[in-house]
């Protein structure tokens, strides 16, 4: 059976770009604000 070149996990998805992960830091911060600013649906991975 052949496998497909490139899998994602939702563990690491979430500890590399989740709404937490992103709060830490100040510009993590900037990146949520630009994203609220911007109207989007999703701030960061859910």
């Amino acid at each position: 059976m052949t496998q497909r070149t490139l899998h994602g996990t939702s563990r690491k998805r979430k500890r590399v770009s989740g709404f937490r992960v992103r709060m830490r830091t100040k510009n993590g911060r900037a990146v949520i604000k630009a994203r609220r600013k911007k109207g989007r649906d999703r701030l960061a991975v859910y």
